[in-house]
């Protein structure tokens, strides 16, 4: 089996193109492929999972201790595993829930992406200071994104100078270029030709990337080896319905596989076309996403609006988070800065600003008993958006992890979790069996 870490000296160096590419052609090779994204990123493993045809999963070690991040490798690593970083390399809070941090603690080796436009020389002075940073670091060798060809005798010297693998380059290639949105990629169901793209993709890794020397070096040991778990759907299982379309669509594959393991049953819809939740829905999950895109088209569905709404007021138990929390609202703004009738089941409006709001990881505490638990329960969780709204809510505080600032946050009831804060259910695994012993007694009760 073998196992290695694609991280970046910076955001934008290029890590998710050099991944995307390494993926595309063990695909083409016929690997049995997993692929992970390190931190709280939804859009990656989406283009992730296009490529290998399987889902790719979360590994963020501020939501997740050691023994958790290895039980998530344990249950869904295949023979050969990819793992993409975050950030720059070393990025995180204080050192923490970094690359570096989730590389060393998994034993996992590390190849860094430096995109090379505009230097020459400079090359060996940012790979130096990766290397010698922070010791240990894992790092076993260097992809250079963008290298030209006129290079490469430069790049491979200083490899052989500092005593790290010179794996290979990927070429300036502009008909591949992923498209780029707030905070990240536009997400893959968005791009029309990613296919051809990430097909070229692989082409170019195959012929410009060392991937059976990456292969060589990347073999893990006897220690570690998959462990595929099954089990079967406990007594009394129910409809979970799940808003899944270009309007929605964040969430982590691993937490519905929790939710299964509890008796969940998610089954799709979609807010932009279908006009009722699915029968017999027990619960209802509302990701975020962009809704704010498409408000017009999501406040012309009234019937659905309704039946939501009608759902929620008979206290079907819901998890509505960012965008789905704003599809909620009595009215949202779209792009377009019109404001839009939606469920109306939370009052106010969810407006644009100028500017991100909030972003990063936070802790919430309950201020009262509620879906997940009692009063004083913690939850990890984090932000980031540019709309607002006008009553966010005040059921939990929230408190940054980076600079411990609090502030008020979310609805919060014993059926309903609704705020701009995205959860990660398999941090506590209690949060996910509380939901789904809330949804059984829906359906006891709504027959």
């Amino acid at each position: 089996m073998n196992r290695w870490m694609i991280a970046g000296t910076r955001s934008g160096c290029g890590k998710t193109t050099v991944t995307c590419a390494v993926l595309q052609a063990l695909a083409a090779r016929g690997c049995d492929t997993a692929s992970f994204k390190c931190g709280p990123d939804y859009i990656d493993p989406m283009f992730h999972s296009m490529i290998i045809g399987v889902d790719s999963h979360n590994l963020d070690r501020f939501f997740c201790t050691p023994s958790t991040i290895d039980s998530l490798l344990r249950k869904y690593s295949r023979e050969v595993n990819v793992i993409e970083g975050v950030m720059g390399f070393y990025d995180g809070i204080n050192g923490a829930a970094s690359s570096h941090q989730l590389a060393c603690e998994t034993g996992t080796p590390v190849i860094l992406v430096i995109d090379c436009k505009g230097m020459s020389d400079s090359l060996g002075a940012v790979m130096q200071g990766y290397l010698q940073y922070r010791q240990p670091n894992s790092i076993i060798g260097v992809i250079f994104n963008r290298l030209p060809e006129s290079l490469i005798e430069l790049a491979m010297s200083l490899c052989r100078e500092m005593n790290v693998s010179y794996f290979g380059r990927l070429p300036v290639a502009p008909e591949c270029a992923l498209e780029s949105r707030r905070l990240g990629l536009v997400t893959a169901a968005e791009i029309a030709d990613l296919k051809q793209k990430t097909a070229r993709l692989g082409e170019l890794a195959e012929k410009h990337i060392l991937l059976d020397r990456i292969l060589e070096e990347t073999r893990c040991g006897g220690s570690f080896s998959p462990q595929r778990e099954t089990r079967s759907i406990p007594k009394g299982h129910f409809r979970v319905a799940v808003a899944k379309d270009n309007a929605f669509c964040f969430y982590y594959s691993e937490c519905l596989d929790l939710l299964r393991d509890e008796g969940c049953e998610p089954v799709e819809f979609s807010p932009l076309s279908d006009a009722s939740l699915p029968d017999g829905a027990a619960g209802l999950l509302l990701g975020g996403g962009y809704p704010e895109i498409y408000a017009e088209q999501l406040s012309r569905n009234t019937p659905l609006l309704s039946d939501i709404k009608k759902r929620m007021a008979q206290g079907i138990p819901t998890i509505a988070e960012c965008g789905g929390f704003m599809y909620l609202h009595e009215e949202l703004q779209g792009e377009d800065g019109v404001f839009y009738p939606v469920v109306g089941a939370v009052p106010g409006k969810a407006f644009r600003t100028p500017k991100l709001q909030r972003f990063g990881y936070i802790t919430l505490t309950s201020c009262r008993e509620g879906l997940f638990g009692s009063a004083g329960q913690t939850i990890p969780a984090h932000e980031f958006h540019y709309w607002d709204s006008t009553a966010p809510g005040s059921g939990l505080t929230a408190r940054k992890a980076s600079s411990g600032a609090q502030y008020p946050c979310a609805y919060y009831s014993p059926t309903l979790y609704a705020g701009f804060p995205h959860l990660y259910l398999c941090a506590d695994p209690r949060m996910a069996f509380n939901f789904a012993e809330k949804c059984r007694q829906y359906k006891e009760e709504h027959p």
